[in-house]
């Protein structure tokens, strides 16, 4: 597979902006119902949780102030997977904290690594 070598840095690209993109999903269907109604009413705590959602989400695709976002969003992903799943259950296949789990670390990955190229924050650094 050595023909992959050449794209690890487009390939980070792709997963930064694709992760934040569907992160960013998540607050749109908590505060805007789209593309389908959010399944419950919004406590305080649903409301942060989409305003981070919306906030860090916007800003990981945009690879703009990308460390603190994606610190930030996997936080809150971590918080997140304990108070709304794991408390279900103790195997994430079992508890469906799957998506949220793996949101928690690929964020703390972003959070370590910074944005990247296709990114605001890497053409700032130049």
């Amino acid at each position: 597979m050595k023909f992959l070598d050449g794209f690890t840095e487009q390939a980070y690209a792709l997963l930064r902006i694709v992760a934040g993109l569907l992160f960013l999903a998540h607050g749109v269907q908590k505060f805007f119902n789209f593309p389908v109604a959010f399944p419950m009413p919004l406590n305080p705590m649903l409301q942060a949780a989409g305003a981070i959602e919306l906030i860090a989400g916007g800003l990981i695709v945009l690879g703009l102030f990308t460390r603190p976002a994606a610190f930030i969003a996997s936080g809150m992903s971590a918080v997140g997977y304990w108070v709304a799943h794991g408390s279900n259950a103790p195997f994430p296949i079992v508890n469906g904290g799957e998506t949220i789990a793996l949101y928690c670390f690929i964020f703390l990955f972003v959070a370590t690594r910074g944005a990247g190229i296709w990114s605001v924050d890497g053409a700032r650094a130049k």
